[in-house]
């Protein structure tokens, strides 16, 4: 989750970690709390140091990203090195002359694919497993060995003979050697001695429901993160929790004698805020005077789905609820997709050079067909396909209603007579679906997220909770395309869609785009 933090002249700190977040009032002097957002609870932001269990854990979540970039380097290395040694400079200069072919690319991708998922099958980035060193060490080297099973084919490729077994095998034994050299690094970061954890004295004010759950949370941390609950502070009436009642200090009439005469490193605040507001205002106040950090509950208005991140719009702090991810990953699914996308516009021109002959030769009309469509937040845009109906087809959709097979909005009908005879092929290959390749290239879709759906589809929805399929940009595939396409109900297509936009990852999308190819290939539920 992204964290924004407040200007630190306005003397208040924001930070967000999983399902509980909260508020900071610092005074100019006091020195920040870990900012690390481990999905923990209010606890883990109390914490002034960071144990080496989190930097492990920490590290092993770059890795994922890290890896890629290392066994990439030394593919070019090894190749470089390989050819330099053999060739001189005339090697180096054959391989930045090198011409890109199609079978280099797919080698290439296959690789890109097999490697990562073959290191996260084998629990590489599971902390667990970074316990024993010597089975991790076999654990990355069977992977190794597994994820590098496309570059045997390497050598096939090759028609300079350039990239032969050797170079292979040297491939090999270097990935697995720098694969262990960075794990190295992070085991001697990790068995570096911790930094002792000060002890901070936690004030609780609130005696209700949320303080009770904040107790319990912090009181379930307090060994890993140094945190000792000094009490409670509050004016109620009402009967309170064993837990509270031990450790009652005062009433709110009490908290600035109390902050006087105690050490207090952080006061919580747990007050429910629509019935003591002023209570609040006066108790942020009044640490302000006395120079204590507070800190409130973030958690003022309940969601199921929403993700709140503390953010600002122009110069006003404002708590921002996302329906979907926002963080860093959207930088790599982004780029992920402009690498892909331009990849195979460039590959593919020559299949989509004889798709548009072919369309040309077999029917009158133009060979893209633009169609509005509904995108990222509802927003219209032009999403391009190879034709492949008759060019009147659309105004004849009005008189094909009644033989709609579709449940739902949607508009399906297994044999449509406005399809021509390439469009039938062109469909059932999916290959009339490449130049949404551009469409990923402008930013109106990605490779992978939900259908976007034509504007007559979109004006026939009846119930709202459909809507939130356009939280996310649409997709040229995605669960739909992987699980059945055309065969599923529409009800079902939904359920995935929301499916993938609450389980969002880039393992997910990497899943489907490889799952992608079969299902096309099979071209079941195609139409």
């Amino acid at each position: 989750m992204t964290v924004r933090a407040e200007p630190r002249d306005s003397g208040t700190h924001r930070r967000y970690s999983g399902g509980a977040a909260v508020v900071h009032y610092e005074t100019p002097v006091s020195i920040p709390m870990a900012t690390e957002a481990d999905g923990t609870g209010a606890a883990r932001r109390l914490s002034a140091r960071t144990i080496p269990g989190k930097r492990v854990a920490t590290f092993l979540r770059g890795c994922r990203y890290l890896d890629i970039a290392v066994v990439l380097s030394t593919l070019f290395g090894v190749f470089l090195l390989m050819n330099v040694d053999h060739h001189g400079a005339k090697g180096v200069q054959d391989f930045l002359q090198m011409r890109i072919t199609v079978k280099n690319v797919l080698l290439l991708a296959l690789f890109g694919v097999s490697m990562p998922v073959s290191l996260n099958a084998f629990g590489l980035y599971e902390e667990r497993r970074f316990a024993d060193p010597t089975n991790y060490v076999l654990r990355l080297t069977a992977a190794c060995l597994v994820g590098m099973t496309p570059v045997i084919l390497f050598p096939l490729a090759s028609r300079t003979g350039a990239f032969g077994p050797l170079t292979v095998a040297y491939f090999i034994l270097a990935t697995v050697a720098a694969l262990l050299a960075l794990r190295g690094v992070i085991w001697i970061v990790a068995a570096a001695p911790a930094t002792r954890v000060e002890e901070r004295q936690v004030l609780i004010v609130g005696s209700g429901p949320r303080a009770l759950r904040l107790y319990h949370e912090l009181a379930t941390h307090r060994g890993e993160d140094g945190i000792r609950i000094a009490g409670f502070v509050d004016t109620n009436a009402e009967p309170l929790a064993d837990e509270i009642s031990q450790r009652l200090l005062g009433d709110l009439e009490q908290l600035e004698s109390i902050l006087m005469q105690q050490v207090i490193d952080d006061v919580l605040i747990t007050l429910p805020i629509k019935s003591c507001y002023e209570q609040i205002q006066q108790t942020i106040a009044l640490c302000e005077r006395l120079g204590v950090r507070a800190a409130y509950l973030a958690d003022v208005f309940q969601s199921s789905l929403a993700r709140p991140t503390f953010e600002q719009t122009g110069q006003i702090p404002v708590v921002r609820m996302h329906m979907v991810a926002n963080d860093t990953r959207l930088v790599f699914k982004r780029a992920l997709d402009i690498a892909i996308a331009s990849a195979g516009l460039a590959v593919l021109a020559p299949v989509m050079a004889l798709i548009a002959l072919a369309i040309r030769l077999d029917s009158h009309g133009d060979v893209i067909f633009a169609q509005e469509r509904f995108g990222f937040n509802k927003r219209r845009f032009r999403m391009f396909k190879f034709r492949t109906m008759i060019t009147d087809a659309e105004a004849l959709q009005a008189t094909l209603e009644d033989r709609n097979e579709a449940a739902g909005p949607v508009f399906k009908i297994k044999d449509d007579p406005r399809v021509t005879r390439v469009g039938k092929f062109l469909r059932k290959t999916s290959l009339d679906e490449l130049p949404q390749l551009w469409n990923v290239m402008r930013g109106d879709m990605s490779l992978v997220g939900p259908r976007p759906l034509p504007l007559r589809d979109v004006h026939r929805f009846s119930e709202s909770w459909l809507m939130r399929r356009f939280s996310v940009r649409p997709g040229v595939t995605g669960l739909w395309q992987v699980s059945g396409r055309s065969d599923l109900t529409f009800s079902r297509w939904v359920a995935l869609d929301l499916q993938y936009i609450d389980r969002w990852s880039l393992g997910l999308d990497l899943k489907i785009l490889a799952m992608t190819v079969p299902a096309v290939l099979k071209g079941r539920g195609a139409a």
